[in-house]
Protein backbone atom coordinates (compact mmCIF):
# COMPACT_ATOMS: atom_id res chain seq x y z
CA UNK A 1 0.00 0.00 0.00
CA UNK A 2 3.23 2.20 0.84
CA UNK A 3 4.31 1.62 -2.64
CA UNK A 4 1.23 2.35 -4.60
CA UNK A 5 0.44 5.52 -2.51
CA UNK A 6 4.06 6.79 -3.78
CA UNK A 7 2.74 5.79 -7.05
CA UNK A 8 -0.42 7.45 -6.60
CA UNK A 9 1.18 10.85 -4.95
CA UNK A 10 3.64 11.46 -7.60
CA UNK A 11 0.75 10.81 -10.32
CA UNK A 12 -1.37 13.53 -8.29
CA UNK A 13 0.92 16.00 -8.68
CA UNK A 14 1.47 15.56 -12.04
CA UNK A 15 -2.58 15.47 -12.49
CA UNK A 16 -2.65 18.80 -10.26
CA UNK A 17 -0.55 20.46 -12.70
CA UNK A 18 -1.91 19.48 -15.67
CA UNK A 19 -5.34 20.91 -14.11
CA UNK A 20 -3.78 24.22 -13.68
CA UNK A 21 -2.51 24.31 -17.05
CA UNK A 22 -6.28 24.01 -18.45
CA UNK A 23 -7.77 26.23 -15.75
CA UNK A 24 -9.54 23.24 -14.01
CA UNK A 25 -9.88 24.37 -10.17
CA UNK A 26 -8.40 22.09 -7.59
CA UNK A 27 -11.36 21.36 -5.69
CA UNK A 28 -12.43 20.14 -9.08
CA UNK A 29 -9.46 17.83 -9.63
CA UNK A 30 -9.09 15.10 -8.13
CA UNK A 31 -7.02 11.70 -9.28
CA UNK A 32 -9.30 10.05 -6.82
CA UNK A 33 -12.47 10.54 -8.36
CA UNK A 34 -11.14 9.89 -11.67
CA UNK A 35 -10.04 6.64 -11.15
CA UNK A 36 -13.58 5.89 -9.49
CA UNK A 37 -15.00 7.51 -12.59
CA UNK A 38 -12.94 5.46 -15.03
CA UNK A 39 -14.04 2.31 -13.20
CA UNK A 40 -17.57 3.26 -13.57
CA UNK A 41 -17.03 3.53 -17.23
CA UNK A 42 -14.95 0.15 -17.77
CA UNK A 43 -16.62 -1.99 -20.45
CA UNK A 44 -16.60 -5.66 -17.67
CA UNK A 45 -17.56 -7.82 -20.85
CA UNK A 46 -13.98 -7.14 -21.82
CA UNK A 47 -12.91 -8.00 -17.73
CA UNK A 48 -14.54 -10.84 -17.98
CA UNK A 49 -12.36 -12.45 -20.66
CA UNK A 50 -9.54 -11.41 -18.83
CA UNK A 51 -10.70 -13.18 -15.66
CA UNK A 52 -11.02 -15.80 -18.19
CA UNK A 53 -7.67 -15.43 -19.42
CA UNK A 54 -6.47 -15.79 -16.08
CA UNK A 55 -8.41 -19.10 -15.01
CA UNK A 56 -7.50 -20.54 -18.06
CA UNK A 57 -3.60 -20.03 -17.37
CA UNK A 58 -4.54 -21.29 -13.88
CA UNK A 59 -6.03 -24.56 -15.17
CA UNK A 60 -2.78 -25.31 -17.29
CA UNK A 61 -0.42 -24.55 -14.54
CA UNK A 62 -2.02 -26.96 -12.41
CA UNK A 63 -2.10 -29.58 -15.02
CA UNK A 64 1.85 -28.23 -15.39
CA UNK A 65 2.07 -28.78 -11.70
CA UNK A 66 0.57 -32.85 -11.36
CA UNK A 67 3.21 -33.56 -14.53
CA UNK A 68 5.91 -32.37 -12.24
CA UNK A 69 4.77 -33.99 -8.72
CA UNK A 70 4.21 -37.93 -10.77
CA UNK A 71 7.76 -38.77 -11.29
CA UNK A 72 7.23 -38.89 -7.38
CA UNK A 73 5.40 -41.60 -7.20
CA UNK A 74 2.13 -39.54 -6.60
CA UNK A 75 -1.39 -38.80 -9.19
CA UNK A 76 -2.71 -35.77 -7.75
CA UNK A 77 -6.08 -34.65 -8.53
CA UNK A 78 -6.10 -31.52 -10.68
CA UNK A 79 -8.79 -29.84 -8.91
CA UNK A 80 -6.47 -30.23 -5.70
CA UNK A 81 -3.67 -28.73 -7.31
CA UNK A 82 -5.86 -25.87 -9.07
CA UNK A 83 -7.31 -24.44 -5.88
CA UNK A 84 -4.03 -24.57 -4.31
CA UNK A 85 -2.87 -22.66 -6.57
CA UNK A 86 -5.64 -20.39 -6.23
CA UNK A 87 -4.42 -20.43 -2.36
CA UNK A 88 -1.09 -19.49 -3.21
CA UNK A 89 -2.32 -16.32 -4.85
CA UNK A 90 -4.15 -15.22 -2.38
CA UNK A 91 -1.88 -15.36 0.33
CA UNK A 92 0.79 -13.77 -1.76
CA UNK A 93 -1.55 -10.56 -1.07
CA UNK A 94 -0.67 -10.85 2.44
CA UNK A 95 3.33 -11.77 2.46
CA UNK A 96 5.06 -11.62 -0.81
CA UNK A 97 6.18 -15.47 -1.27
CA UNK A 98 4.35 -16.56 0.81
CA UNK A 99 1.44 -18.06 -1.54
CA UNK A 100 4.35 -20.72 -2.96
CA UNK A 101 4.73 -22.19 0.95
CA UNK A 102 0.94 -21.89 1.21
CA UNK A 103 0.62 -23.89 -2.05
CA UNK A 104 3.35 -26.23 -0.80
CA UNK A 105 2.16 -27.30 1.82
CA UNK A 106 -1.84 -27.27 0.95
CA UNK A 107 -0.88 -29.82 -2.02
CA UNK A 108 1.06 -31.90 0.78
CA UNK A 109 -1.77 -31.74 3.07
CA UNK A 110 -4.27 -33.54 1.21
CA UNK A 111 -2.42 -35.03 -1.16
CA UNK A 112 -0.06 -37.00 1.39
CA UNK A 113 2.91 -36.29 -0.42
CA UNK A 114 6.48 -34.75 2.08
CA UNK A 115 6.40 -31.02 1.72
CA UNK A 116 9.89 -30.57 0.54
CA UNK A 117 8.93 -33.11 -2.57
CA UNK A 118 6.21 -30.46 -3.23
CA UNK A 119 8.36 -27.31 -2.81
CA UNK A 120 11.13 -28.83 -5.02
CA UNK A 121 8.23 -29.15 -7.85
CA UNK A 122 7.57 -25.57 -7.19
CA UNK A 123 11.08 -24.71 -7.19
CA UNK A 124 11.25 -26.35 -11.06
CA UNK A 125 7.72 -24.61 -12.27
CA UNK A 126 9.14 -21.08 -11.13
CA UNK A 127 12.46 -21.70 -12.69
CA UNK A 128 10.16 -22.71 -16.15
CA UNK A 129 8.63 -18.75 -15.67
CA UNK A 130 11.79 -17.16 -14.87
CA UNK A 131 13.06 -19.11 -18.53
CA UNK A 132 10.02 -18.28 -19.95
CA UNK A 133 9.69 -14.28 -19.09
CA UNK A 134 13.33 -13.71 -20.14
CA UNK A 135 12.66 -15.17 -23.45
CA UNK A 136 9.42 -13.03 -23.73
CA UNK A 137 11.67 -10.04 -22.46
CA UNK A 138 14.13 -10.34 -25.26
CA UNK A 139 12.02 -10.72 -27.70
CA UNK A 140 9.80 -7.59 -26.47
CA UNK A 141 13.29 -5.89 -26.80
CA UNK A 142 14.49 -7.10 -30.20
CA UNK A 143 10.76 -6.07 -31.68
CA UNK A 144 10.60 -2.59 -29.82
CA UNK A 145 14.32 -1.55 -29.17
CA UNK A 146 14.53 1.85 -30.71
CA UNK A 147 11.13 2.82 -28.67
CA UNK A 148 12.75 1.38 -25.01
CA UNK A 149 16.04 2.79 -25.62
CA UNK A 150 14.86 6.07 -26.65
CA UNK A 151 12.57 6.20 -23.60
CA UNK A 152 15.65 4.58 -21.18
CA UNK A 153 18.37 7.28 -22.19
CA UNK A 154 15.23 10.09 -21.52
CA UNK A 155 14.18 8.82 -18.21
CA UNK A 156 17.22 6.70 -16.92
CA UNK A 157 20.57 8.27 -15.71
CA UNK A 158 22.73 4.76 -15.48
CA UNK A 159 25.78 6.28 -14.31
CA UNK A 160 23.51 6.94 -10.57
CA UNK A 161 22.96 3.70 -10.45
CA UNK A 162 26.42 2.25 -10.53
CA UNK A 163 26.77 2.73 -6.87
CA UNK A 164 24.05 0.19 -6.07
CA UNK A 165 26.12 -2.79 -7.32
CA UNK A 166 28.32 -2.32 -3.98
CA UNK A 167 25.64 -3.78 -1.50
CA UNK A 168 25.14 -6.66 -4.06
CA UNK A 169 29.16 -7.49 -3.57
CA UNK A 170 28.88 -7.47 0.03
CA UNK A 171 25.95 -9.49 -0.29
CA UNK A 172 28.08 -11.98 -2.54
CA UNK A 173 31.15 -12.05 -0.22
CA UNK A 174 28.93 -12.57 3.10
CA UNK A 175 27.71 -15.95 1.63
CA UNK A 176 30.58 -16.92 0.52
CA UNK A 177 31.98 -16.71 3.77
CA UNK A 178 29.37 -18.93 5.44
CA UNK A 179 29.53 -20.73 2.61
CA UNK A 180 33.12 -21.45 3.43
CA UNK A 181 32.79 -21.84 6.96
CA UNK A 182 30.31 -24.73 6.36
CA UNK A 183 32.44 -26.56 4.24
CA UNK A 184 35.78 -26.07 6.96
CA UNK A 185 33.33 -27.31 9.75
CA UNK A 186 31.37 -30.02 7.46
CA UNK A 187 32.30 -33.00 9.16
CA UNK A 188 31.53 -31.83 13.01
CA UNK A 189 28.29 -30.79 11.77
CA UNK A 190 27.54 -34.09 9.98
CA UNK A 191 27.38 -35.71 13.60
CA UNK A 192 24.57 -33.71 14.88
CA UNK A 193 20.51 -34.27 14.78
CA UNK A 194 19.62 -30.78 13.03
CA UNK A 195 22.09 -31.40 10.40
CA UNK A 196 20.42 -34.91 9.81
CA UNK A 197 17.05 -33.23 9.79
CA UNK A 198 18.77 -30.57 7.13
CA UNK A 199 20.03 -33.12 5.31
CA UNK A 200 17.14 -35.36 4.48
CA UNK A 201 15.16 -32.09 4.28
CA UNK A 202 17.79 -31.51 0.73
CA UNK A 203 17.27 -34.99 -0.59
CA UNK A 204 13.34 -34.75 -0.66
CA UNK A 205 13.56 -31.01 -2.58
CA UNK A 206 16.03 -32.89 -4.95
CA UNK A 207 13.85 -35.39 -5.63
CA UNK A 208 11.39 -32.63 -6.20
CA UNK A 209 14.05 -30.54 -8.69
CA UNK A 210 15.41 -33.79 -10.38
CA UNK A 211 11.25 -34.24 -11.65
CA UNK A 212 11.66 -31.82 -14.76
CA UNK A 213 14.09 -35.05 -16.35
CA UNK A 214 11.32 -37.57 -15.42
CA UNK A 215 8.18 -36.03 -16.90
CA UNK A 216 5.77 -38.70 -19.21
CA UNK A 217 5.07 -35.91 -21.97
CA UNK A 218 7.94 -33.18 -22.11
CA UNK A 219 5.60 -32.15 -25.59
CA UNK A 220 2.72 -31.60 -23.45
CA UNK A 221 4.82 -29.75 -20.29
CA UNK A 222 6.08 -27.38 -22.82
CA UNK A 223 2.58 -26.73 -24.30
CA UNK A 224 0.87 -25.73 -21.17
CA UNK A 225 4.19 -23.44 -20.43
CA UNK A 226 3.34 -21.85 -23.89
CA UNK A 227 -0.45 -21.42 -22.74
CA UNK A 228 0.65 -20.01 -19.45
CA UNK A 229 2.08 -16.82 -21.10
CA UNK A 230 -0.34 -16.55 -24.03
CA UNK A 231 -2.97 -16.20 -21.52
CA UNK A 232 -1.02 -13.80 -19.37
CA UNK A 233 -0.41 -11.87 -22.14
CA UNK A 234 -4.12 -11.85 -23.50
CA UNK A 235 -5.28 -10.66 -19.84
CA UNK A 236 -3.15 -7.54 -21.02
CA UNK A 237 -4.04 -7.20 -24.24
CA UNK A 238 -8.23 -7.74 -23.92
CA UNK A 239 -7.95 -5.35 -21.07
CA UNK A 240 -7.26 -2.46 -23.08
CA UNK A 241 -10.33 -2.77 -25.08
CA UNK A 242 -12.32 -2.34 -21.43
CA UNK A 243 -10.61 1.20 -21.29
CA UNK A 244 -11.43 3.80 -23.98
CA UNK A 245 -8.18 5.50 -23.68
CA UNK A 246 -6.36 2.07 -24.33
CA UNK A 247 -8.58 0.24 -26.56
CA UNK A 248 -7.17 1.44 -29.51
CA UNK A 249 -3.24 0.19 -29.05
CA UNK A 250 -1.77 -2.26 -30.77
CA UNK A 251 -0.92 -6.48 -29.74
CA UNK A 252 2.99 -4.87 -29.73
CA UNK A 253 2.40 -2.10 -27.33
CA UNK A 254 0.22 -5.27 -24.94
CA UNK A 255 3.19 -6.94 -25.63
CA UNK A 256 5.30 -4.39 -24.37
CA UNK A 257 2.87 -3.05 -21.33
CA UNK A 258 2.46 -7.40 -20.64
CA UNK A 259 6.67 -7.49 -19.83
CA UNK A 260 6.58 -4.42 -18.00
CA UNK A 261 3.96 -5.89 -15.66
CA UNK A 262 5.24 -8.92 -15.12
CA UNK A 263 8.46 -7.52 -13.70
CA UNK A 264 6.27 -5.48 -11.50
CA UNK A 265 4.32 -8.34 -10.06
CA UNK A 266 8.34 -10.53 -10.35
CA UNK A 267 9.39 -7.87 -7.97
CA UNK A 268 8.89 -8.57 -4.67
CA UNK A 269 5.54 -7.01 -3.56
CA UNK A 270 1.96 -8.06 -2.51
CA UNK A 271 0.64 -9.29 -5.14
CA UNK A 272 2.52 -6.93 -7.13
CA UNK A 273 0.66 -3.98 -5.75
CA UNK A 274 2.45 -0.72 -6.28
CA UNK A 275 5.15 -2.25 -8.56
CA UNK A 276 2.62 -3.11 -10.91
CA UNK A 277 0.99 -0.14 -11.29
CA UNK A 278 4.63 1.93 -11.70
CA UNK A 279 5.77 -0.23 -14.34
CA UNK A 280 2.69 -0.45 -16.66
CA UNK A 281 2.51 2.94 -16.25
CA UNK A 282 5.26 3.71 -17.32
CA UNK A 283 5.08 1.67 -20.55
CA UNK A 284 1.67 3.04 -21.11
CA UNK A 285 3.60 6.60 -21.28
CA UNK A 286 5.83 5.34 -23.46
CA UNK A 287 2.98 5.00 -26.30
CA UNK A 288 0.93 8.40 -25.61
CA UNK A 289 -1.05 7.54 -23.10
CA UNK A 290 -1.03 10.24 -20.58
CA UNK A 291 -0.46 9.73 -16.68
CA UNK A 292 -3.89 10.09 -14.93
CA UNK A 293 -5.18 7.57 -18.20
CA UNK A 294 -2.03 5.04 -17.48
CA UNK A 295 -2.90 5.18 -13.63
CA UNK A 296 -6.38 4.28 -14.47
CA UNK A 297 -5.63 1.80 -16.54
CA UNK A 298 -3.28 0.11 -14.03
CA UNK A 299 -6.35 -0.07 -11.04
CA UNK A 300 -8.87 -1.41 -13.54
CA UNK A 301 -6.43 -3.89 -14.98
CA UNK A 302 -4.57 -4.97 -11.22
CA UNK A 303 -8.18 -4.45 -8.74
CA UNK A 304 -9.83 -6.56 -11.43
CA UNK A 305 -7.76 -9.69 -11.42
CA UNK A 306 -6.80 -9.36 -7.71
CA UNK A 307 -10.26 -8.79 -6.35
CA UNK A 308 -12.43 -10.91 -9.28
CA UNK A 309 -9.67 -14.30 -9.30
CA UNK A 310 -7.22 -13.74 -6.20
CA UNK A 311 -9.49 -12.92 -3.41
CA UNK A 312 -13.00 -14.63 -4.41
CA UNK A 313 -10.98 -17.61 -6.06
CA UNK A 314 -8.86 -17.55 -3.39
CA UNK A 315 -11.54 -17.52 -0.40
CA UNK A 316 -13.48 -20.36 -2.27
CA UNK A 317 -10.40 -22.37 -2.35
CA UNK A 318 -10.08 -22.10 1.22
CA UNK A 319 -14.02 -22.90 1.72
CA UNK A 320 -13.82 -26.03 -0.93
CA UNK A 321 -10.59 -27.91 -0.10
CA UNK A 322 -12.05 -29.30 2.85
CA UNK A 323 -15.01 -30.24 1.63
CA UNK A 324 -13.26 -32.19 -1.66
CA UNK A 325 -11.14 -33.55 0.22
CA UNK A 326 -12.93 -34.91 3.16
CA UNK A 327 -13.34 -38.63 2.42
CA UNK A 328 -9.98 -38.66 -0.36
CA UNK A 329 -7.63 -41.15 -0.03
CA UNK A 330 -4.51 -40.36 -2.28
CA UNK A 331 -3.48 -42.63 -4.96
CA UNK A 332 0.60 -43.32 -4.84
CA UNK A 333 2.50 -45.99 -7.22
CA UNK A 334 5.38 -48.02 -6.41
CA UNK A 335 8.31 -46.46 -8.45
CA UNK A 336 11.37 -48.96 -10.34
CA UNK A 337 14.76 -48.21 -8.21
Amino acid sequence: MGILYLVYRSQNTAFQEDCALRGVPAEECSLINKVITDFRGANYSWILLVLLSFTVSNISRAIRWNMLIRPLGYRPRLRNAFFSTLLGYFANLGLPRMGEVVRAGTMARYERIAVEKVMGTIVVDRIVDVISILLVTGLTVLLEYDTILRFVNEHVDLSNRMGNGLGLLYLVAGAALIAGLIFAFRRRLARTALYAKIAAIARGFRDGLLTIGQLEKPWLFLLHSVNIWVMYFLMTYLCFFAFAPTAGLSPLVGLVVFVFGGWGIVIPSPGGMGTYHFLVQTALQMYGISGDDAFSWANIAFFSIQLGNNVLLGILALILLPVINRDYHPETEVLPK
